[in-house]
């Protein structure tokens, strides 16, 4: 809250250079600011009595936005890439499934593999986890699983994760 937006009766006052001006009513501690052409901003609405601050109020939101951007811009996106497997895959398309899936890795991504089951498929689901094993002990370089098989629905998934490089 700032100027006009305070109701309370006294208010413990903080002058812009930090110093503490005590307890005086709230119209004194508006009075001071506007003579300084600064706001009155409450910053420990809780407290007893609520502690006000005499600040540059827009300069201030100005900084806030400021470091929020900067934070925006340090923090990394991974994203979930998915790759399909079927149970009975051929040796090239495994091949071809793994490069894919350690470029995503290399990326920094996390990556979904995914075996779909179709038709009577689904009664031998072990040899689908066998190929999600097979695939995780390949690409063991340069990935880590995050979440081990499990099913859902009629497809089984696993989420692998890039190594860190510490």
């Amino acid at each position: 809250m700032i100027n006009e937006e305070i109701r309370d009766r006294e208010v413990r006052l903080i002058d812009q250079d930090g110093t503490q001006l005590g307890i005086v009513a709230t119209k004194d501690a508006l009075n001071t600011a506007y003579e300084k052409n600064l706001d009155l901003v409450m910053i420990a609405p809780n407290s007893k009595p609520p502690v006000c601050k005499i600040m540059d109020y827009s300069k201030y939101r100005f900084d806030q936005m400021k470091k929020e951007k900067e934070a925006k811009k340090k923090q990394k996106v991974t994203e979930v890439k998915e790759v399909r497997l079927s149970p009975n895959i051929g040796d090239h398309d495994f091949d071809t499934k793994l490069k894919n899936a350690s470029k995503f890795l290399q990326d920094g991504n996390k990556v979904k593999v995914s075996v779909r089951f179709r038709g009577r498929e689904i009664t031998h689901n072990e040899l689908g986890r066998d190929v999600l094993l097979k695939f995780a002990d390949a690409i063991s370089s340069v990935g880590s699983i995050d979440k081990a098989p499990k099913m859902e629905g009629r497809s089984m998934v696993m989420f692998l994760q890039p190594k860190s490089n510490k």
